[in-house]
């Protein structure tokens, strides 16, 4: 039976069925969110801030990671849980391709409008780096999928890891020129790309630099462009075993959960964008020097 491997005693299938409870939670969340913003006049104002925009985009990240939490799959090693073409990679990967550049633009559009509030050339120019560094990540994870090469894996989560260095460079720019609730949310997300930074830089690219090591050890023989989109298209190897799902789980857990949960905060910019002025740390006026001025005198 299909759902046969469903057990208490299968740690595969307790991850899953964690999965399927932080989506289902996921997009409660973004629906809940939605109303909001049905019911907020000021939300439906069009200004820089993109308010409509960040809602759209949350959701492609929130129903793309929701679809990818039910038929999970390992790309490069082309494993899946379930028997259908929905777990190829070539489906899977686009779905994904879609979700982060939706989430980092997200990121771009919120730096973007915040440098040009606070007047900082670093942020705007930040805001425009990390998209297309992102749009690179996507093109050598494709790379990665299509040719079983783990080292497209490596630069594709190495560039991940650079955009964020560049998101924390941003935030820790704008921390001086807001105070209060604003403040301690900048600070708030600060903190947190410093922990996805920690992660990647220690956890995440190590572990695809280890495989790539060890196919190279194995010889290194990858599949060629068109044999390897025919491969992506039509294999996948159902397995419901811990030692093959081991290496995905803490990322994908991580994923599906904190990285939606990010995103969904990002959405609700557009819900307070009204208020973030008010936050803004104001720059004394210089006080009047009581130094007398010399008053020229005219010669007649």
């Amino acid at each position: 039976m299909i759902f046969a491997w469903l057990s208490w005693s299968n740690p595969v299938a307790v991850w899953w069925c964690f999965l399927l409870a932080v989506s289902v939670i996921n997009i409660a969340l973004w629906l809940k969110l939605s109303s909001f913003y049905r019911h907020n006049r000021s939300s439906r104002d069009a200004s820089v801030f993109g308010a409509e925009p960040l809602l759209l985009l949350s959701a492609a990240y929130v129903f793309g990671c929701a679809f990818r939490s039910v038929l999970p799959r390992a790309d490069v090693q082309r494993i899946c849980l379930f028997d259908t073409w929905l777990s190829s990679v070539l489906v899977g990967r686009s779905v994904a391709t879609v979700a982060e550049i939706c989430f980092v633009a997200q990121w771009a559009i919120i730096l973007r409008a915040l440098g040009r509030m606070t007047h900082s050339d670093t942020v705007r120019n930040i805001s425009g780096m990390i998209v297309p560094l992102i749009l690179l990540a996507e093109f050598c994870s494709w790379s990665a999928v299509i040719t079983t090469d783990f080292l497209g894996n490596v630069i594709e989560n190495s560039l991940w890891t650079a955009a964020f260095v560049l998101i924390e460079i941003a935030l820790l720019r704008l921390l001086a020129s807001f105070h209060g609730l604003v403040h301690r949310a900048i600070l708030a997300a600060a903190l947190g790309v410093v922990g996805y930074i920690v992660f990647m830089a220690t956890i995440d690219v190590p572990l695809y630099f280890g495989r790539w090591q060890a196919q190279l050890a194995d010889g290194g023989e990858f599949l060629g462009p068109v044999s390897g989109l025919y491969d992506l298209a039509t294999r996948w190897v159902v397995t419901h075993k811990i030692a093959l799902w081991q290496g995905e789980i803490p990322w994908m857990s991580l994923y599906f959960s904190l990285a939606v949960w990010t995103s969904l905060a990002l959405a609700c910019f557009g819900l307070v964008k009204h208020a973030v002025p008010r936050y803004r740390v104001r720059t004394p006026l210089r006080l009047p020097t009581r130094r007398p001025v010399p008053v020229p005198v005219r010669h007649r």
